[in-house]
């Protein structure tokens, strides 16, 4: 009898069982394991069904409960919205993400550049009679080289980004 009203009430109420197993913080199988009569929830856990249900004790362990019909449309809505609610969020955060990314990108280049510029390519005088010298200092021309040709576009774009994703933030 208290499985067949504890599946009763929770479709009543339109809940499915994952979403009555998170507000009772237990897992999916648990309220399975209920509504079958495999076992039975013990006294704090009926205590806390009849509160989510908002239904009497007395009501879950002996009254017989005529199934009501839930308001679909209703129920559809709300879970609509829960589901909109949570997107938007996500949406926000990865805006946001992708905002301090620009800003990064932008402070890394702009850092690297005045790195650059005081180091004045230290490099050029260099003995490179060594081979590990002549390596290093050829990694790091080329590094230069490159940073300098592509750096440029990619703070354009970076702070193009960050104006474009500002607003959204």
């Amino acid at each position: 009898m208290l499985n067949e009203n504890i599946k009763t009430i929770r479709k009543s109420k339109g809940l499915s069982q994952e979403e009555l197993a998170i507000k009772l913080n237990v897992v999916r199988q648990t309220i399975s394991k209920w509504e079958k009569g495999l076992s039975v929830p013990d006294s704090d856990m009926l205590i806390a069904l009849s509160e989510v249900f908002e239904t009497p004790v007395s009501t879950l362990l002996g009254e017989t409960i005529v199934e009501t019909k839930v308001d679909d449309l209703r129920a559809i809505a709300e879970k609509l919205e829960v589901i909109n609610l949570q997107l938007a969020h996500r949406k926000a955060t990865r805006q946001k993400t992708i905002h301090w990314l620009f800003i990064v990108l932008c402070t890394v280049t702009v850092a690297i550049f005045i790195a650059l510029i005081l180091l004045n390519s230290p490099y050029l005088g260099w003995d490179y009679s060594h081979p590990e010298t002549a390596v290093v200092g050829v990694l790091i021309h080329g590094f230069e080289w490159l940073f300098v040709r592509i750096a440029p576009l990619a703070l354009m774009g970076a702070i193009a980004g960050v104006c474009l994703t500002r607003g959204k933030v």
